[in-house]
């Protein structure tokens, strides 16, 4: 059976909670490998609408072990609000498993994060300020805090003054802030060791055996590829490795491991925060693409930067990550206009790219090239054949495939669990 990689294609907020409660049904486990509460997905079943942070999609399908990788920051308290959520709508949380080596994030690092953007001005990275950045910044310090170090209150109050013996100096002397004591963090962490101790296993270990007993093992991503560290739109990036190749490092399995990987397009692209977007729209296109795909933060509430689809950048995504199968959401969302703009291209002062330009500078002045699609106006969100389909909705996904280099396996034509058009597999060829 496989290990199929989920990962977005773009900036985030996809729809990739959709994609993985799909396939829920067909696989054992569901691991979030990267990230933190610094994203969200957003599921709706039966007409409920469910927003997740921290946990895996795969925590609302019955039978799924849900598991929280390695390569994940974990903040406790979010932790426990969502489980606790869940839990009183009735969802079982009890099968929740969280990697031992994964970092957790303490209350300074919340601090130093809103403060740090504070003082960036117009420099700041359009982050959310829940203290992702500087736990993964610690992790590579290794002045972090591990989940398993809970279980060690020695060992916990030393890292706690280690990490804190800097931090002070730089909240105190250059953010004009109050120095944290270490007995304060430590005691609010301690809080939580109890509750989580039941949860805390080698879970890069369950996995491998999960595998070798011929289990299906989906792993997801937070963020998206275009704000991977290493391949985003650097520095207006996540922390962490958000491509295909994460799953590996980020939940402790072999890349043979890996069979698939699919990836979420959206039928047009948004961004939230700072940082270049070729196609974004400030003007009332953008509104509408912005009010029809309800698109604010899941965890933020921020409206978020809405423009055409960007075909360079999906061919990049398929590049990236070896994308092997596409699920295109929201297409429902462009019922109505006249014509569709897709952008092919871009133009970088009289210079033409096909491909993402490999200079940071010439994907800021890019300025997209585009072709002209048709648009349709009937309402799709009953399609569940392709067939079913208004003749240019078809073309607009065909062309969309053929410009992403990738099949588009799953079409999203509605917000619901069961609005899904399914022409491929997502596990199988």
């Amino acid at each position: 059976m496989p290990a199929i990689v989920l990962i977005g294609a773009q900036w985030g907020d996809e729809g990739k909670g959709k994609a993985t409660d799909l396939l829920g049904k067909d696989v054992d486990y569901v691991v979030k490998f990267n990230g933190g509460n610094n994203a969200g997905h957003t599921v709706v079943i039966g007409g409920e609408k469910y927003a997740l942070h921290l946990l895996p999609s795969g925590i609302l399908t019955p039978g799924v072990t849900p598991v929280i990788g390695n390569g994940v920051v974990v903040d406790l308290e979010v932790l426990f609000h969502e489980l606790e959520a869940l839990a009183a709508r009735g969802v079982d949380v009890s099968k929740l498993r969280i990697s031992a080596n994964a970092h957790i994030i303490p209350s300074y690092n919340r601090t130093l994060d809103k403060v740090t953007e504070r003082f960036l001005g117009k420099r700041r990275l359009g982050t959310t300020g829940r203290g992702i950045g500087p736990t993964y910044a610690d992790k590579m310090n290794r002045v972090g805090i591990r989940m398993q170090d809970l279980f060690d209150s020695s060992i916990l109050h030393q890292k706690v003054e280690a990490a804190l013996e800097v931090k002070n100096h730089l909240l105190v002397k250059i953010y004009n802030r109050r120095a944290i004591e270490a007995e304060e963090v430590v005691a609010d962490l301690l809080s939580y060791r109890d509750r989580v101790h039941p949860m805390v296993v080698d879970t890069g270990y369950e996995l491998s055996c999960a595998l070798d007993e011929g289990k299906t093992v989906l792993f997801e991503a937070g963020q998206a590829t275009m704000l991977d560290v290493d391949h985003g739109t650097y520095p207006y990036v996540t922390s962490s490795s958000a491509t295909a190749a994460g799953a590996c490092t980020g939940s402790g399995i072999g890349p043979t491991r890996v069979d698939r990987v699919a990836a979420v397009f959206k039928a047009y692209t948004t961004r939230v925060g700072e940082g270049p977007f070729p196609t974004e729209l400030n003007d009332q296109f953008g509104e509408r693409l912005r009010a029809n795909g309800f698109e604010f933060g899941t965890t933020t509430g921020r409206p978020r930067r809405c423009g055409w689809a960007d075909t360079v950048i999906g061919r990049y995504a398929t590049r990236i990550n070896g994308v092997t199968d596409y699920v295109l959401t929201k297409l429902d969302v462009l019922t109505g206009f006249d014509t569709i703009p897709v952008c092919v291209g871009y133009d970088v002062n009289g210079r033409h790219f096909d491909d993402m330009p490999a200079n940071q500078s010439d994907f800021h002045h890019a300025v997209p090239v585009y072709e002209e699609l048709p648009g349709w106006s009937e309402d799709i969100s009953a399609a569940r054949e392709f067939e079913d389909l208004p003749e240019n909705a078809q073309k607009y996904v065909l062309r969309l495939e053929e410009l992403i280099g990738a099949r588009i396996s799953v079409i999203g034509v509605g917000p619901g669990r069961e609005e899904i058009i399914q022409r491929h597999s997502l596990l199988h060829d």
